[in-house]
């Protein structure tokens, strides 16, 4: 399945990543997408976001959708948010619309700290 819209990525994420599916988290990134993860480093493309996403699935981790705040739209370009449940400052995606109307993250800062 993919992102019709852009706050779809948001619960596509917690369910692959709940169902430990590496591969499917990585698809939901552009080919080009910049990833701020691990904490304090830079991952970018989809095949290095991948293996990041590999070892974080190593771990006994569960993840659960967390509330949004109002996706902001600007064109082809969608600015989405959310309130972290675990209170690590914020949580903040751009997604681009894709030629076939789906959406796919090109930036992403999954843990914005103080």
């Amino acid at each position: 399945m993919n992102a019709k819209e852009p706050e779809d990525l948001a619960r596509l994420f917690v369910e692959r990543a709940n169902d430990r599916d590496a591969a499917g988290l990585a698809e939901l990134y552009a080919p080009d997408a910049v990833l701020a993860y691990p904490p304090g480093a830079t991952t970018v493309g989809r095949d290095a976001i991948r293996a990041v996403f590999e070892q974080m699935l190593l771990q006994d981790i569960r993840f659960r959708l967390e509330d949004p705040l109002p996706t902001l739209r600007y064109g082809d370009l969608a600015l989405t948010a959310t309130r972290p449940a675990d209170g690590t400052g914020g949580r903040v995606q751009v997604a681009r619309r894709q030629p076939d109307g789906t959406w796919l993250r090109i930036l992403d800062r999954p843990e914005a700290g103080d």
